[in-house]
């Protein structure tokens, strides 16, 4: 019972880490564009300037 327990613990602690990774990095997905051409701004949703619907 001892060793089910040891090896249970082990896979929790090595599987642990593979989670938080699973997850990736959100670091790209939230840089923005310096600037947008006049008319146009940045649409987070769509990681693009889009025209306006005013102008």
């Amino acid at each position: 019972m001892t060793k089910t327990k040891t090896i249970l613990a082990a896979l929790v602690l090595t599987a642990a880490p593979l989670a938080a990774a699973a997850q990736g990095c959100n670091y790209d997905k939230y840089q923005q564009a310096q600037s947008c051409a006049p008319g146009s701004s940045w649409n987070a949703d769509e990681g693009k300037c889009l025209a306006d619907a005013n102008a």
